[in-house]
């Protein structure tokens, strides 16, 4: 979905040092994907910037183009540069924009912002700002780990044993991830990247210890500070009257953002070593990423045995 130039200057003023020159009233023009462009040949007014929707760049080399043309050619270039389909324009660096380019974008209600970054600078920063502005978000709680190379978010009530087990399972050579508070960003139709706080990072809390350092304790391999987010497992008390699935045939999904994640729900009672049924769980489901289901190759070899010893 297209960013529209007012929240790209809302947002990005700041860390962009925007400073608008002309054109308010094409705020509400959309900027598309998350690249930046140079405005390179753009500035020769004979053809037009060859990705639409995208933010102009004008840097030092552009201007000083721009400026050597004759001065008769110079209005109808900037008239051809802003006629084109650009969301908006930034000229970058130390040289002003010429009052020629800011009358055009005006007359074209198209915006044009200075920023006295260099050319290099701002087309880094830009689309890290762009990215982060289209990028659909989230936040979820509980433990987020590498288990076997999967992204496993352990959900449950606080109190349930999730950082206990997220422990343990770092103990065993699993990779820590964030604890508590999960910010996840949609990064594709079905892709979700979780990530820790930049405060707690590499931080858990562990009842009856506080708060500790996973990274300090167990070194820098014991953690990873993003992780696509493959499988959930819920974590709830056993409760002795509900029916819970025992063959593992029913195959669960956990929604965030609109991309359904294979899920588990896991009961727990004293005796059960979760660690232990975590990692059989992620086994279990590269498993069945390789078409391997072991509970319905059960069944159905139950099914075919009751068949043959059936009455002919």
């Amino acid at each position: 979905m297209p960013i529209s130039v007012q929240a790209f200057r809302d947002e990005c003023s700041a860390p962009l040092r925007l400073r608008l020159l002309a054109g308010e009233r094409g705020m509400a023009r959309g900027i598309a994907g998350r690249r930046v462009q140079e405005a390179g040949l753009a500035i020769t007014g004979e053809v037009f910037p060859s990705r639409e929707g995208c933010i102009q760049v004008l840097g030092e080399t552009e201007v000083d183009y721009f400026r050597r043309q004759d001065p008769a050619r110079q209005p109808e270039i900037a008239e051809r540069f802003f006629a084109g389909s650009l969301p908006c324009a930034v000229v970058v660096g130390t040289i002003p924009a010429p009052g020629i380019f800011v009358e055009a974008a005006e007359r074209a209600s198209v915006p044009l912002f200075a920023a006295d970054l260099p050319a290099a600078g701002f087309l880094e920063e830009a689309g890290r700002q762009l990215h982060r502005l289209s990028t659909e978000t989230a936040t979820v709680h509980g433990v987020l780990l590498e288990v076997n190379g999967v992204g496993v978010l352990l959900s449950g009530r606080s109190g349930i044993g999730k950082s206990e087990c997220a422990l343990d399972l770092v103990l065993r050579g699993h990779r820590f991830v964030a604890d508590d508070v999960i910010h996840v960003d949609k990064v594709g139709p079905a892709t979700l990247l979780g990530r820790g706080d930049e405060l707690t990072s590499h931080h858990m809390e562990i009842r009856g210890l506080g708060i500790i350092n996973i990274r300090d304790l167990f070194g820098a391999t014991a953690t990873t500070q993003m992780k696509k987010m493959e499988l959930v497992i819920r974590i709830e008390e056993w409760d002795p009257s509900r029916e819970y699935d025992r063959l593992g045939l029913d195959d669960g999904t956990f929604e965030i953002l609109g991309v359904r994640l294979p899920s588990l729900l896991v009961p727990v009672s004293p005796g059960r070593n979760l660690a232990t049924i975590v990692e059989v769980a992620v086994r279990n489901h590269l498993l069945k990423q390789l078409g391997i289901h072991s509970a319905r190759e059960f069944v159905g070899r139950q099914a075919r045995r009751a068949g043959e010893s059936g009455p002919p």
